[in-house]
């Protein structure tokens, strides 16, 4: 092409000088969108899916969508997506498990509809369960988290340290921080772990406090049959002291013509066990009614030596 035919104007009355930068332009374009489209996010494939159902099902754990996401080479997005899908399918056509999200992950785990089966097959191995002391130590540091060692002590009214060294050993607790006050008492708080068996995906699942609090009328009808309670036990209290002031009042009469216990009456000067009649003065000396004096009455020691010599002779 010579200068004269570079110079020549085209139909539209452009010369090609003036149309190269906007070819130019056009292929700056073009260009960039070709590599827009091969930078794009690739497209969920089944072998995606299945990939996802294996690590899944082979992991003890909840597998986080970031993690699924780096070993299937896909974003988070299209996980949490394939995952979604896969949970619609297997409630569609009524799988006895379902894929869940819990602690922060997905994993697979038994239909609800199923726990009488799965709980009978858990009995026959017969693992070990966490006792009433520890289940309600649980549920304080679950929700009062992080929450020291001495606190749970308060709210429970008994002794902790058994128990927190139980959870703390199984893994459904740990030490998450310091007390910043005197001493620096260690603060617990719930683990995954305990997000992982209890079927949470967060602390924001657990159910509202709200729930378990009984109403208005429940709580005035507790009070009031407790005073009733406090009314009947001051008044039973009243009748057993009356009952025991009568009793120890019956104690002094016996039920032969009134009379009251006690030792028995003796005329001045008698000697106990001697026939009526019979006195006995300040020297010893029998006397009979007519006050004569008679033999000096011995005493019972003075007598029973004089029956030995008697023997012995």
């Amino acid at each position: 092409m010579t200068t004269n035919q570079m110079d020549m104007p085209t139909p539209d009355g452009d010369t090609p000088q003036e149309l190269a930068p906007d070819m130019q332009a056009d292929d700056d374009v073009t260009a960039d969108g070709d590599a827009e489209a091969g930078s794009a996010i690739a497209p969920i494939t089944d072998e995606t899916r299945r990939a996802v159902e294996a690590i899944i099902l082979v992991s003890e754990y909840p597998v986080p969508a970031e993690l699924l996401a780096q070993l299937c080479e896909v974003s988070i997005a299209q996980i949490d997506q394939i995952c979604a899908e896969l949970s619609d399918f297997y409630a569609e056509t009524e799988r006895g498990f379902i894929l869940a999200q819990v602690a922060g992950g997905y994993r697979f785990q038994s239909h609800v509809d199923q726990a009488p089966y799965v709980e009978r097959y858990v009995l026959e191995g017969q693992s070990s369960r966490l006792s009433a002391a520890a289940l309600e130590t649980l549920a304080i540091i679950a929700y009062k988290q992080p929450i020291s060692r001495a606190q749970v002590a308060a709210i429970r009214g008994v002794g902790v340290d058994a128990v927190i060294r139980t959870l703390d050993q199984r893994k459904y607790i740990a030490e998450i921080a310091r007390d910043p006050g005197p001493g620096q008492a260690a603060l617990f708080g719930t683990t995954s772990l305990f997000l992982d068996k209890m079927g949470l995906a967060s602390l924001a699942d657990l159910p509202p406090l709200r729930d378990f609090m009984p109403g208005a009328e429940v709580v005035e009808a507790l009070e009031h049959g407790l005073r009733v309670s406090d009314t009947d036990v001051t008044d039973t209290e009243l009748v057993d002291t009356e009952l025991a002031d009568t009793e120890l009042a019956d104690t002094d009469v016996v039920d032969t013509g009134g009379e009251p216990i006690g030792e028995p009456e003796t005329t001045p000067g008698r000697h106990p066990g001697q026939p009526d009649g019979i006195v006995i003065d300040l020297t010893g000396r029998r006397v009979d009614p007519a006050g004569q004096a008679s033999t000096v009455v011995p005493d019972e020691p003075v007598a029973a030596a004089a029956g030995d010599e008697a023997t012995d002779d």
